[in-house]
């Protein structure tokens, strides 16, 4: 039993907890990452034998240039390893607990001082972006520009089933079970983000998930829109990227107020008195902001400036 392996080991973490976790991003990074910079180094070793010296070699390499994705490295390490001792395949002092001599040969990432953006298309380029992916068949494709019109993050859209959709009030309500911030958020829907649901839902009946994957009964993989901005010659964004492309939409072409956008992208208020006092939720606010973002988008109003009307959409 000694001889496993730190792969199999952590395979068999991942079994008995990915399940748990809820946002399906997280589960599909948590291996990749292992995989990525973890196995090549120490997969094929014992998880008996891994020291501290395997660690260093692990996390040497990308630490200053990827800090953040190094952090995470480091502590599913270190839950794997901690699963091997409870399991009796090690007795040795977990190697990669942060405390102690790790955080003696690494600076914190708020010491490295490196902000790490996700790389973002330019909100001038999005009317041409947009009629570019309009013109891309398939699933990911949608997936997309559901993702971009409504200003979401990338698992709340792939982990989206058809009872979270209302076409009455033309709202999507997110459950708080999906949300990074384990808050209900309601999505308002512009006209282009209704039409294209109105038609994936006519051709798939109405079950499921709004973008089922390959494999029954699992959502598309985030992957998938990766390999659609590649075939549009676009690898030098991210999906994620386009959340900040919307927030310098709002900032520098429209009269919507902070709070709106920020409430869209579903941010938490990080000030505990404003958070108490803040209860509502922007909604009809955000209806109108969506409303212009989808003109945008769709090249309705590229000149000029989106103002809204005094007193509907200014805070």
């Amino acid at each position: 039993a000694r001889a496993i392996t730190f792969r199999q080991s952590a395979e068999a973490y991942f079994k008995a907890h990915g399940d748990t976790w809820r946002a399906h991003k997280h589960r599909v990074n948590w291996m990749s990452t292992l995989q990525t910079y973890a196995f090549p180094t120490i997969g094929d070793v014992s998880v008996a034998a891994i020291d501290r010296e395997m660690i260093v070699n692990v996390l040497e390499p990308i630490w200053r240039d990827k800090t953040a994705t190094a952090s995470r490295l480091r502590g599913r390490i270190e839950a794997v390893l901690d699963w091997a001792a409870a399991k009796g395949y090690r007795t040795d002092e977990n190697p990669a607990r942060w405390k102690g001599a790790l955080s003696k040969l690494f600076p914190t990432r708020e010491r490295v001082r490196k902000v790490e953006h996700y790389p973002a298309l330019p909100y001038r380029d999005m009317p041409a972006f947009i009629a570019a992916l309009k013109g891309q068949g398939g699933d990911a494709a949608q997936a997309l520009l559901f993702t971009i019109l409504t200003a979401a993050r990338t698992g709340e859209v792939l982990g989206m089933t058809w009872a979270e959709i209302n076409f009455d009030d033309a709202q999507w309500v997110v459950p708080a079970a999906r949300m990074k911030g384990a808050r209900e958020h309601r999505v308002p829907l512009a006209p282009a983000a209704v039409e294209l649901l109105k038609t994936r839902h006519k051709a798939s009946g109405g079950h499921g998930y709004v973008f089922p994957g390959m494999r029954a009964g699992k959502p598309l993989s985030s992957m998938a829109m990766l390999v659609v901005l590649e075939r549009l010659g676009r690898d030098d964004v991210t999906v994620h990227g386009f959340r900040s492309t919307f927030r310098d939409w709002v900032e520098e072409r429209t009269a919507f107020a902070g709070s709106v956008a920020e409430a869209a992208l579903a941010h938490v208020v990080g000030d505990k008195v404003e958070a108490a006092y803040r209860r509502g939720d922007l909604f009809e606010k955000r209806r109108r902001l969506m409303e212009a973002w989808d003109g945008y988008c769709s090249g309705y109003a590229q000149t000029g400036e989106v103002v809204p009307m005094r007193g509907r959409a200014t805070a």
